[in-house]
């Protein structure tokens, strides 16, 4: 059974940081991509972050880039979204996503990262 569980989401004050985490299993977690994306109330869902399967290449949406770092830990299966000076903004559910081109893709639940004062 493919999984995607993330974890790590919670409510910060502006300025502060937080690590998300997303534990897979049930595939082949180091041949695929993996990829952070949020949704705010009223927005579409967008691309937060990628990481390729060797590690070697990350993006970033501009909005975030200098704040926030996407790792990976293939012998944990996990990836990781390091978020720091989080601003009002960012806050959304976050959803990790395994991706193949040409391949299957999977994602998780989502989990909540609310910044206010």
């Amino acid at each position: 059974q493919v999984q995607l569980v993330e974890s790590g989401g919670g409510l910060v004050q502006p300025g502060g940081s937080l690590r998300l985490s997303c534990a897979a299993s049930g595939f082949t977690f180091s041949y695929y991509a993996m990829s952070w994306h949020r949704q705010a109330p009223g927005k579409e869902r967008e691309l937060v972050a990628v990481i390729l399967s060797g590690g070697g290449l990350r993006t970033y949406v501009d909005s975030v880039k200098g704040r926030f770092t996407i790792s990976r830990d293939n012998a944990k299966n996990t990836v990781y979204l390091q978020m720091n000076n989080l601003k009002p903004e960012d806050t959304a559910v976050y959803y990790c996503k395994a991706a193949r081109s040409g391949g299957s893709d999977y994602w998780g639940k989502g989990t909540l990262v609310t910044i206010s004062s």
